[in-house]
């Protein structure tokens, strides 16, 4: 600072002991407070592994997979039968390498299959561009690129090719392209390609044995599970939410989460396509042939998510600010819950069906009762009028009509969502039959079948068991 006169001023803050305390204790909190952040992140990555010990062993495949790939670079053997094209081995296996066995096959068949054709092709193109002289080759070259590149592109679109061959697909494209593009400044094309789909053999097959033999997940399981435990979730939803209302019940956290198991079955759709799409890929395991019906489960689910629909507007029914009356909800009460208990009873019948893979004989004994029960739910809403002594019954015009519309508005919607619900539940008998049949589920047990009941169960392996009880466990936390 400068004055009138020329004098300059100059003024010096000096670093004192509490600025230096403040720096000390922002940078202490700073570190406990990521202390803390990484303890909770540690701990909740535990809590994932504790609850499904399957994802450790994930890990610890790809960790064996690769290192194995790897000795391919490594050594010198290994090296020099297929050159500095061993690193694809290694991405290979990076890439195609997932969860479940289904998966990892989808994508090393994939993988196999787009780049040997697109090799194959990429080869031809590039012996005819080379005829034609050295003018027409990049002319030739390009316009199989932009054709071939556009056709698969336009393929991807497709619902089926989409579905099963998307990520094949893909490998066209770009395996296409590396090797038409790299073919026009490299001699010895033929080993270039040879090589790279040596080692992608390599890296998907090896891919493909580990992940099948050490503790495999199958997809085609998985979906079996989700399907079974989506039917346990649906009939605890109708039962809770019809208790509920007509009992008045005092919910808990249990009961709530029981309540709302349906939301997993509205949910549940891009999983099961999923699931049902890599089953497909995946060989005779535990209880399932090749050509196990897998499609039939995608079916069952379309219908539990119709049913679902159902209890969701059942649900939104009940916590209506419109209450009805006492007196009504006594009346119908008992056939209301007939109604959902049967309805209950033949959904967890349709579980159990699925879960032992043997045909029901009780099954029609439930469907009958369910029926009767909503059928004498309806007459009783039509009888209603009737069934009580109406102190205004000598009264004329509109009064002696509206009163009982306006007590019954809300159990008259109750008993239409109940009814349509029971034909929902008869949706899906009929697809878990059609599943039977084409899964060739045993016949019913009779009582000499009961002896060999032990024996029968021995046949699933004790891993699988344990996978069921895994997958169980975790979708009953979701």
């Amino acid at each position: 600072m400068t004055n009138d006169k020329g004098v300059e001023w100059r003024i010096k803050v000096e670093d004192g002991p509490w600025k230096r305390a403040g720096i000390s204790c922002s940078m202490w909190t700073f570190i406990t407070s990521f202390y803390f952040k990484l303890c909770k992140f540690v701990k909740k990555a535990w809590d994932i592994g504790v609850n499904d010990p399957r994802k450790f062993i994930h890990c610890v495949k790809v960790g064996l997979a690769l290192a194995v790939v790897s000795l391919f670079y490594y050594l010198k053997p290994l090296y020099d039968g297929v050159g500095k094209n061993a690193m694809w081995a290694v991405m290979t296996v990076i890439v195609v390498f997932e969860y479940t066995a289904g998966a990892t096959i989808y994508k090393s068949i994939n993988r196999i299959c787009g780049t040997t054709l697109a090799g194959l092709l990429a080869l031809g193109v590039q012996w005819v561009a080379s005829r034609a002289g050295a003018e027409w080759e990049p002319v030739i070259v390009g316009a199989s690129l932009f054709l071939l590149a556009s056709a698969v592109t336009f393929s991807r679109f497709i619902p089926t090719i989409k579905a099963r061959f998307d990520y094949g697909a893909l490998i066209f494209i770009l395996t296409f392209s590396l090797v038409s593009v790299s073919g026009y400044r490299i001699d010895e094309l033929f080993t270039l390609a040879n090589q790279r789909i040596s080692t992608i053999i390599i890296g998907t097959s090896l891919c493909i044995i580990v992940s099948t033999t050490i503790r495999p997940v199958w997809a085609g399981q998985e979906l079996y599970v989700l399907v079974t435990g989506n039917l346990d979730k649906l009939a605890d939803s109708l039962e809770g939410c019809v208790a509920q209302y007509f009992e008045a019940q005092t919910s808990s956290e249990d009961s709530n989460k029981n309540l709302m198991g349906y939301k997993c079955v509205l949910n549940s759709k891009a999983t099961e396509e999923s699931q049902a799409n890599l089953a497909r890929w995946e060989p005779t395991h535990g209880r399932f042939n090749f050509c196990h019906p897998w499609k039939q489960y995608l079916k069952i689910g379309a219908t539990m998510r119709r049913c679902a629909f159902c209890i969701d507007a059942l649900f939104g029914c009940i916590n209506s600010e419109n209450k009805t009356s006492n007196d009504i909800k006594k009346i119908m009460s008992i056939t209301s819950m007939k109604v959902g208990i049967n309805s209950t009873n033949v959904l967890k019948e349709l579980a159990i069906t699925i879960k032992n893979m043997r045909k029901s004989n009780k099954l029609d004994l439930l469907v009958m009762e369910m029926n009767n029960a909503a059928q004498e739910l309806q007459n009783l809403l039509k009888s209603y009028p009737n069934t009580q002594n109406n102190p205004k019954e000598a009264s004329l015009g509109e009064a002696k009509i509206e009163i009982p519309i306006m007590e019954i508005i809300q159990v008259g919607t109750i008993v239409s969502l109940l009814s349509e619900i029971v034909t929902r539940v008869e949706d899906i008998v009929k697809e878990v039959e059609e599943l039977s049949n084409l899964a060739k589920f045993k016949e019913p047990k009779t009582k000499c079948d009961k002896s060999k009941q032990h024996s029968m169960d021995s046949k699933i392996s004790p891993e699988q068991q344990n996978d069921e009880e895994v997958i169980i466990k975790t979708l009953q936390m979701v």
